[in-house]
C-alpha cells in the first residue's frame, strides 16, 4: 500500500487547481471514508502495539515506525462507532497535522481518488453539529455509486490534544490593542473545530469574527461587498483562510481575490494544517501574505496586529 503514495510529490500541483486526491478506507464496516492524501506520510500494515498508560481511551497504544514513536489512534472509536476488535488485517495511516505525526488505525484501505473541490460537498444538516465530517462525496467504484465520508481530523485530534489558546505574555501589543476593538476579521474554514479555535483566540483582541464554511461561500461575501459598493477592506481587517474546503480551497479563493481589482489588496493569510515546502510554494503562487500553522495562538495574534500596524502606518 505504502507504492500507492510514492508519487505524492508529484501530486502537488493539483490543489493549485482545486483539486485534490483522497485517500479512501473502511473501519470494518461496508461505508467509505476519507482524508486527503496530503496529510498522509504512509500507510503500513498495523505494527506491534504498545500501551502506554494514562492515555486518551481512543489512543490504541505506541507503534515504533523506524525508529519513531508514533501514538496511535483508534479511528473508528474515536468517530463514535462501536469499537472491534484489532486484527492483523488492518493499516496504520501515518499523518502530519499541525506539526504533529500520529497514525490512525483504520481496516482495509481501498485506493486514491483524483477529484475537484466542486464534487466535494458539505455534510446534510440532518447530521447534526456533532458529525465527525468535513465533508462528503460520491465514487463510481465497480459500477457502483458510494458515499464518502471525509473525516474532520481536526475535531478528532482536538479531542484527544488539548489545543491551548491563551497568548503568551509579551505578544500582545498594547499600543495597538485599543484599535482592535470593533474591527472584524473574517475566519474561513470548513472544519467547526478549527473556526471555534481561532475565533476563541481572535476575541481575546476585542475582534469581531466572520465566519464562512468554505471559499465559495466566502468569495461571495466579498463580492457581494463590492457589488454594493463596499470597500472590501472597510469592511474586514483581514481574512484568515483553511486550504482544504468544500467546493472551493483556499489557495482558489486567493487566487480569485487577487483576480478582482475591487479587492486584490485584501490582506490574506492562509491557516493550515499541511506542512512542508509546498505550502510555502502555494502561498508564493497563489499571493497569501501570510502562513500559519494550526493551532498557534501566538502567530495568529501575530499576524493579526501586523496587519493592523500596516493600516495604521505604524
Amino acid at each position: 500500500m505504502a507504492s500507492i503514495l510514492d508519487s505524492v510529490d508529484q501530486r502537488t500541483q493539483l490543489v493549485g487547481e482545486n483539486r485534490l486526491e483522497l485517500l479512501m478506507f473502511r473501519l470494518g464496516s461496508k461505508q467509505l471514508f476519507a482524508i486527503n492524501v496530503f496529510k498522509v506520510r504512509e500507510v503500513v500494515k498495523l505494527p506491534s502495539l504498545n500501551k502506554m498508560p494514562g492515555a486518551h481511551h481512543n489512543i490504541s497504544g505506541i507503534a515504533n515506525i523506524r525508529g519513531i514513536s508514533i501514538p496511535v489512534i483508534n479511528l473508528r472509536s474515536a468517530i463514535g462507532m462501536r469499537p472491534v476488535p484489532i486484527n492483523s488485517e488492518d493499516n496504520l495511516i501515518i499523518t502530519e497535522y499541525n506539526r504533529t505525526i500520529q497514525g490512525f488505525l483504520v481496516g482495509q484501505v481501498a485506493n486514491i481518488v483524483n477529484m475537484t473541490w466542486k464534487d466535494i460537498l458539505p455534510p446534510p444538516r440532518s447530521a447534526g453539529r456533532s458529525n465527525y465530517l468535513t465533508a462528503i462525496t460520491r465514487v463510481f467504484r465497480e459500477g457502483n455509486e458510494e458515499i464518502v465520508e471525509i473525516i474532520d481530523v481536526e475535531k478528532v485530534l482536538a479531542e484527544i490534544i488539548t489545543y491551548d489558546i491563551r497568548i503568551s505574555d509579551g505578544v500582545l501589543d498594547s499600543g495597538i490593542l485599543p484599535e482592535m476593538h470593533g474591527r472584524k476579521v473574517l475566519i474561513v474554514d470548513d472544519s467547526s473545530t478549527a473556526r471555534r479555535l481561532v475565533r476563541e483566540t481572535l476575541l481575546q483582541l476585542g475582534l469581531e469574527v466572520l465566519e464562512c464554511q468554505d471559499g465559495l461561500q466566502a468569495l461571495s461575501l466579498l463580492k457581494g461587498w463590492c457589488d454594493e459598493g463596499k470597500k472590501v477592506t472597510d469592511e474586514i481587517l483581514l481574512m484568515i483562510t483553511d486550504a482544504e474546503m468544500p467546493e472551493m480551497d483556499g489557495y482558489r479563493l486567493t487566487h480569485e481575490v487577487r483576480s478582482d481589482p475591487r479587492m486584490s489588496d485584501l490582506f490574506v493569510a492562509l491557516n493550515t494544517s499541511l506542512s512542508g515546502n509546498f505550502n510555502e510554494a502555494m502561498v508564493k503562487k497563489v499571493g497569501c501574505d501570510r502562513l500559519i500553522s494550526k493551532f498557534q495562538p501566538d502567530l495568529l495574534v501575530g499576524v493579526a496586529q501586523e496587519r493592523l500596524r500596516q493600516v495604521l502606518g505604524r
